[in-house]
């Protein structure tokens, strides 16, 4: 037999017995008063000293009170080792809904431009909404001693949004340098920013609508100059859904090398030998 089987066996008799058992208090009352009565009579010589008679009173009124506690001990501990342990249960506590949560889809942005396809270019964040000052007349070469350049349309436009880039190159420093791009008002044409290789803050950016045109015109700083290298001006905007036709937008190029002004220009067109 298990040794837990011993305790409960032994627990259920100690339980029994302790309700079984009543005490004749009658009885044990009874032998007190009497041997109070005994003592009380004067014919009565005690053998012995009235302390020691009284010590067994006293001795039997202990014994009476220490059968009943150790009675009701046997009874508490019976019942409190079979009362049940509590246990404790841990409960997660309800979660808060999230203030962003919804059932509905997220409502489409009505603005359908898209990002830049240029990440890595920053678009100028401050442009003037002025007009250009004045116009530069379209050089009808693409190359003038050491200034070269070219323009296109970016190959990564949509349906609504083109961008525009004009690409100069100089085999000599230049200290002055104005780029001007003309879009043609084709229809719904707005800008959406611009950007440049070169650094921002050498350069005045102004962008404007005039005659028909939206005109971008970047112009160096005075005191600033621009390396030996290739550099692209880009500007962009939104356009009327459908593929757009650059064939009326123009762009051109002043600047200048070793105290000598120079001038390119041209369109936005395909030209024999383009890849």
């Amino acid at each position: 037999m298990r040794q837990q089987d011993v305790h409960d066996e032994l627990r259920a008799r100690l339980h029994e017995t302790a309700e079984a058992h009543q005490p004749d208090r009658a009885r044990i009352l009874a032998r007190i008063e009497r041997g109070m009565s005994e003592h009380s009579r004067s014919d009565h010589r005690a053998t012995r000293p009235p302390v020691w008679g009284w010590a067994r009173v006293v001795g039997a009124t202990a014994a009476v009170a220490g059968m009943l506690a150790v009675g009701g001990y046997a009874v508490a501990s019976a019942v409190k080792d079979h009362t049940p342990q509590r246990q404790t249960v841990s409960v997660s506590p309800t979660p808060t809904p999230s203030p962003d949560a919804t059932s509905r889809a997220p409502v489409p942005p009505v603005d359908r431009t898209p990002s830049s396809p240029r990440p890595s270019h920053k678009p100028s964040n401050s442009p003037s909404g002025k007009p250009s000052a004045s116009v530069l007349t379209p050089a009808a070469r693409g190359s003038d001693g050491p200034l070269w350049s070219d323009g296109s349309v970016d190959p990564h436009g949509n349906d609504f949004w083109a961008q525009s880039d004009i690409t100069v190159r100089t085999s000599e420093q230049l200290t002055a340098l104005t780029v001007q791009l003309r879009v043609a008002q084709t229809g719904g044409v707005s800008s959406t920013g611009a950007w440049r290789s070169l650094p921002e803050q050498d350069f005045d950016l102004a962008v404007g609508e005039q005659n028909g045109f939206l005109v971008y015109t970047w112009t160096l700083k005075a005191g600033r100059t621009v390396p030996k290298g290739q550099w692209v001006f880009a500007g962009q905007y939104n356009h009327q859904r459908g593929g757009r036709d650059a064939k009326d937008d123009t762009y051109a190029v002043t600047a200048t090398a070793g105290g000598t002004q120079r001038a390119v220009g041209g369109d936005f067109a395909a030209h024999a030998g383009d890849s």
